[in-house]
């Protein structure tokens, strides 16, 4: 699986898929869709639309990639994970198709939830791709609207290695005819982006631009929410909203969808924070939001093998200690290759760890002298943010809730 081996687990084909969903009766067309993409920002989106339509009393099934403790996360429902029971029973169903098209982890899952959204006849899913979109196995969808959240430098040796070839990657979920909402994106890009619509006569719209009172912090969520709105604005004669329980929605997003692993505060004194962000426009939204604290950084940092580190080191800013992990997957980077890559000031210290609970006790000592003053982020992979969720569920974590 890509999640955790890498390239080696990655498909561009949609052949697959389009078996297996066959063999399934093709569930994907059996409910209305809203179909997402982007480099970053497509996890907060889906999330977003799926609170307001929630709220709205619609029934929503949310599908989005990766999970961080538990495959369940991939395939909700009104913000509750799908049951234990179905995908048990998914598995055995279709074992006869998985040993005739040998489909990849990735089209095992998207076709469990277009299943599990079909049997619960649900009244929209909001689904996320994966990589890039215009292969992606989500890309059979006949959805209502597509939205393009951001492009960025991501995936690189997959997807392109510009913004340009990247647009195009990601501009193939957009359908003839069918609109499409695009967030803050550079010129260049979403040329590529209005171009495709064009040419096949897809109303094209941007994001709305204004300040939205809700729980999630950092600018970024602000345009995330634009394209949210802009969306149900978009497709309003076909699910109806009240704008009394938008707002709601919009102020518990994290509660209502079960949004985990973005900005997520685990401890406020010392201020303890962690974000799943791990590409460079990620990292640069995260630094933002860390030089408007003022605070003092405290950093808990791992990686995956191939991040290029030069590009996102320099993006945060100066912190008083670096911590490094090396998240416990195949793909994780040495903590003392990392360390490497992050030139700390010359008042700053840096620390390799052989695991994360270590890590986090000593990092906790430190900010915990002047906690008014100081903050921890821990961040730099999924992988690192499921140990570190893990490890809070356990009590292993030095604070306590």
């Amino acid at each position: 699986m890509y999640q955790r081996l890498g390239t080696s687990a990655f498909k561009k084909d949609l052949t697959n898929i389009i078996k297996l969903c066959n063999a399934l009766d093709n569930p994907q067309d059996q409910f209305k869709s809203i179909h997402i993409a982007g480099t970053n920002g497509k996890g907060s989106t889906s999330h977003i639309l799926s609170a307001i339509y929630q709220q709205n009393d619609y029934k929503v099934g949310l599908y989005t990639s990766p999970h961080l403790l538990d495959f369940r996360e991939r395939i909700k429902l009104n913000g509750e994970l799908c049951s234990k029971e179905f995908v048990i029973d998914f598995v055995a169903k279709i074992k006869p198709h998985i040993e005739a098209i040998k489909p990849s982890f990735f089209e095992i899952t998207v076709a469990m939830a277009f299943s599990y959204f079909a049997e619960e006849k649900v009244d929209i899913a909001i689904i996320e791709t994966g990589l890039g979109g215009r292969l992606d196995s989500t890309n059979i969808l006949n959805p209502i609207a597509s939205i393009i959240t951001s492009i960025g430098l991501d995936h690189k040796d997959m997807l392109g290695d510009t913004l340009e070839l990247i647009a195009g990657e990601k501009a193939g979920i957009i359908n003839q005819g069918i609109p499409v909402i695009h967030g803050n994106i550079a010129e260049s890009p979403l040329q590529v982006i209005r171009d495709k619509a064009t040419a096949i006569d897809a109303p094209i719209y941007s994001y709305l631009k204004d300040t939205f009172n809700t729980d999630l912090a950092g600018k970024h969520q602000q345009w995330n929410i634009g394209c949210a709105l802009r969306c149900v604005d978009i497709v309003k004669t076909i699910l109806p909203v009240n704008s009394q329980f938008v707002s709601s929605a919009l102020l518990d997003v994290r509660g209502t969808s079960n949004f985990v692993g973005r900005w997520q505060i685990l401890n406020t004194n010392p201020l303890v924070v962690s974000d799943v962000g791990h590409n460079e426009e990620g990292f640069r939204l995260i630094a933002e939001q860390l030089i408007e604290l003022k605070l003092n950084a405290y950093y808990v940092l791992g990686f995956v093998k191939g991040k290029d580190l030069n590009e996102i080191a320099p993006l945060l800013p100066n912190g008083k200690e670096y911590h490094f992990v090396k998240p416990e997957v195949i793909r994780g980077m040495s903590a003392d290759e990392a360390s490497k890559a992050f030139t700390a000031p010359s008042s700053a210290q840096k620390y390799v760890h052989l695991g994360l609970e270590k890590a986090l006790t000593e990092v906790f000592d430190s900010a915990s002298s002047e906690p008014e003053l100081n903050m921890i982020f821990i961040g730099g992979s999924n992988f690192v943010i499921a140990d570190l969720l893990l490890l809070n569920e356990e009590g292993k974590t030095p604070w306590k809730l």
